[in-house]
């Protein structure tokens, strides 16, 4: 009896290679990714997620000619962390968070290897995870907050208040909690000859501070306090609130936010616009015009120096962007 002829290969199948056999780096990741599952725990979700970050750290070791889990160095993990980034080794760039959350595994994967003896130091052990770059704060500029605050309010209690609170806010670099908690009684406005009002603010911790208070914010403060709020304050129970609501309450923080967004609105200022973004529009004018980071420090009541110079960041940008539009041979 004759064999029956073999059946041929489909095309698919004869143009799909074998797969590779599992080299030691991978073995040993396997090994790390069954502890973190049994003995971790680690939902599956994570561990679909860890798998994805180390076969992708093995091709690239792959690459870089290592075979084996003590053959990697510092300078593999570091030259990866880099790839992430960038793409460099062929794979997608990565954003900030979701680069961490790959080095993470990395030095998660060399800290079992080394306990467990399969390397005899641990290369990842001072390799950190990529740092976001600080944060600018948002400011805008001298003529964005003169167009809202002289759009804000009208001559009535709410209105002469809501021109009151944003001229304050600017004026004085004050936390919209600060401002929203002030009684009449922390303000001291004083005749013009006399010099700038001063304000007593109580910043983080209840660190008391005093702060001048420009000739705009202080005529605007000084209509509101004698045309505008005694006509809220009857309304109320007598609080000794500086800003008050139109019930004759201490006025909210969500009601400052959303004066503020009314005022922009009228003002047609299309950038998001808060509170706070007075607050660090204060910080980085004054900066811009000559003032020295400890003075603003003070006003701003931060604790440390260091906190104050990022807005040093803010106009440093700004002379970037002068520089490059203005000189001549500053852009080839």
């Amino acid at each position: 009896m004759s064999a029956e002829p073999m059946a041929e290969a489909s095309p698919a199948e004869q143009a799909t290679p074998p797969a590779a056999p599992p080299t030691a780096i991978d073995r040993a990741i396997t090994e790390y990714l069954q502890h973190m599952g049994v003995e971790r725990g680690l939902a599956l979700n994570t561990l679909s997620a860890y798998r994805r970050d180390l076969t992708r750290y093995a091709r690239y070791l792959a690459a870089e000619g290592c075979q084996a889990p003590d053959q990697i160095t510092r300078h593999h993990v570091t030259g990866y962390v880099m790839a992430l980034t960038d793409g460099s080794d062929g794979g997608t760039a990565l954003g900030i968070r979701s680069a961490a959350r790959t080095v993470v595994a990395v030095r998660g994967l060399h800290k079992f290897w080394a306990l467990e003896g399969l390397t005899p130091t641990d290369p990842a052990s001072d390799v950190h995870p990529p740092l976001p770059g600080k944060r600018l704060p948002k400011a805008i500029s001298v003529d964005e907050v003169t167009r809202i605050l002289e759009a804000a309010g009208a001559d009535t209690a709410t209105g002469l208040r809501d021109r009151a609170l944003l001229e304050f806010l600017y004026s004085t670099g004050a936390r919209i909690s600060e401002a929203v908690g002030l009684d009449v009684d922390d303000i001291s406005l004083q005749e013009p000859e006399s010099g700038p009002a001063i304000v007593r603010l109580f910043g983080k911790g209840s660190k008391e501070r005093l702060v001048p208070l420009g000739s705009y914010g202080a005529r605007a403060l000084d209509a509101y306090l004698v045309r505008g709020r005694p006509l809220l304050a009857a309304k109320g129970k007598g609080t000794p609130a500086l800003f008050l609501n139109a019930r004759g309450g201490r006025i909210s923080r969500q009601s400052a936010w959303t004066i503020l967004k009314a005022a922009a609105d009228k003002a047609n200022i299309t950038k998001d616009v808060s509170p706070h973004t007075l607050r660090h529009s204060f910080a980085t004018h004054l900066l811009e015009g000559g003032a020295d980071v400890r003075v603003v420090q003070e006003l701003l009541g931060h604790a440390s120096v260091t906190t104050t110079q990022v807005y040093t960041l803010v106009t440093a940008e700004t002379l970037r962007e002068i520089y490059a539009a203005a000189h001549p041979r500053a852009l080839g």
